[in-house]
C-alpha cells in the first residue's frame, strides 16, 4: 500500500543477463549526484519495441570527471549509443565554473538534456510495466545485475502531497534515470529516429547552451 509502482513483479520484470544483439539501438540515461548516488542506466530496444535495461552504475562521491571515466570504461566494447540523456539541471553553471554536463562532454561522454516532465515520465514507466493481455509480458525488462534499480523502484512511495508523483525525498536516483530514458519514447525505430531528430535540431539551435554538439 502506498507504493508508486505496485505492478512491479520480479517474475515479469527481471530477467537473466544475455548478450544484447548488435542491431538493437542502445541508450544511456543518468541522474547525477555527489553526496547522493549518481545513477547511470543503459537500455536497448528490441525489434518489438521492448526495452531491456542491461547495465547500471550506482555510486556516491563521483565528480563529473570520475563519472565520465567510469562510463567510458563501461562502454569500452559497446557500439555507439543512439542517445544519451542527462538531467537538464546538469547544464547549470555555478559561479562561472563548467557545468557537470560540459565537464563530461569535454571528456568524450556526450549527453542530451532530459525531458523532465515528472508526471509524464512516471506514466511512461507504468505503461511499460503493464503486461500485454495476450502475451502476459511487459515491455520493460531489467537484467538481474541492475540491483539498485530493482531494489529501489518497487520501494518508491507515492508523494503525500501529489498522488500522481513519487516521494522525491525517497531514494529515487535510479527511478529518475529510468524516467529520463522512458521519455525518449523508445517505442520503435521510426519513433526513435523521429524523437532523436527533434532533440538534435533543438540542441543545434541552442549550441551556445549545450556543449559538444
Amino acid at each position: 500500500e502506498g507504493a508508486a509502482f505496485s505492478e512491479f513483479n520480479r517474475y515479469h520484470h527481471i530477467c537473466d543477463p544475455f548478450e544484447i544483439p548488435s542491431g538493437w539501438p542502445r541508450f544511456r540515461a543518468a541522474d547525477y549526484g555527489f553526496s547522493s548516488p549518481s545513477c547511470v542506466l543503459w537500455g536497448a530496444v528490441d525489434h518489438d519495441g521492448n526495452i531491456w535495461i542491461y547495465r547500471e552504475v550506482y555510486e556516491k562521491r563521483l565528480t563529473a570527471d570520475d563519472l565520465a571515466d567510469t562510463i567510458y570504461e563501461a562502454e569500452a566494447f559497446d557500439p555507439p549509443m543512439y542517445a544519451s540523456i542527462l538531467d537538464k539541471s546538469c547544464w547549470n553553471r555555478i559561479a562561472g565554473a563548467p557545468s557537470v554536463a560540459q565537464t563530461m562532454i569535454e571528456r568524450g561522454v556526450r549527453w542530451l538534456p532530459s525531458n523532465s516532465d515528472r508526471i509524464a515520465g512516471k506514466l511512461q514507466i507504468h505503461k511499460r510495466l503493464q503486461l500485454n493481455r495476450e502475451t502476459e509480458k511487459a515491455k520493460l525488462r531489467i537484467f538481474s545485475n541492475c540491483t539498485n534499480l530493482i531494489r529501489t523502484l518497487p520501494a518508491l512511495p507515492l508523494s503525500r502531497t501529489n498522488s500522481e508523483d513519487v516521494d522525491t525525498k525517497a531514494e529515487d536516483h535510479a527511478y529518475d534515470a529510468l524516467r529520463y530514458m522512458m521519455m525518449t519514447r523508445m517505442s520503435g525505430y521510426a519513433a526513435i529516429h523521429q524523437q532523436l531528430g527533434a532533440i538534435k535540431n533543438h540542441v543545434y539551435k541552442v549550441q551556445d547552451e549545450v556543449f559538444g554538439y
